[in-house]
């Protein structure tokens, strides 16, 4: 487990490299964000020259906004629940549609401390990285206090986002 200020150092060094590689290969990101509230476009624009890989972000925290700006489809959001794997593929495929980006990242959560259930306790978010290759999701249950579920999901987001793109451009 990283302390704040290593945390912090290595979200900042995961977005530098995402931009470094965003920038060599021409592409650009976009991201949808629900429990994280802005804390990925924020470490993604720390990053000086991210305008060349990054313009525009969405912070969905209502499912309002979800449905409204994302499209993603009240029927999903009733049925499955805001954090489900089937409401952050919707909101990463809406994300993507609207901006053209090549690639696409979404979360959505329970950061706490209220609001867990049974099925998704404090600490659950799902993730989902879009890119030509397609769409994946992945569900983690963090643990700590809210910060530390916020922090712990924009690491692990760029974490695997950065691998998609060194993917995506292996030769």
């Amino acid at each position: 487990m990283h302390d704040d200020c290593n945390m912090r150092n290595y979200i900042a060094e995961l977005s530098k490299d995402l931009g470094s590689m965003l920038l060599s290969c021409g592409a650009t990101v976009t991201v949808a964000e629900s429990c994280t509230g802005g804390g990925l476009a924020s470490a993604i624009t720390e990053i000086d020259g991210s305008s060349k890989w990054f313009g525009v972000g969405f912070v969905t925290y209502s499912d309002l906004f979800k449905h409204k700006l994302l499209k993603v489809p009240t029927r999903l959001i009733q049925e499955e629940g805001s954090v489900s794997e089937a409401v952050v593929r919707s909101m990463v495929e809406g994300a993507v549609n609207l901006t053209s980006a090549e690639y696409g990242l979404a979360v959505s959560g329970i950061a706490g401390p209220t609001g867990g259930r049974a099925n998704k306790p404090v600490g659950t978010v799902w993730f989902a990285w879009k890119s030509a290759e397609g769409t994946d999701a992945k569900r983690l249950v963090f643990s700590g206090d809210r910060g530390m579920v916020r922090a712990q999901a924009i690491e692990f987001s760029l974490k695997q986002l950065l691998h998609i793109v060194k993917r995506s451009n292996t030769v």
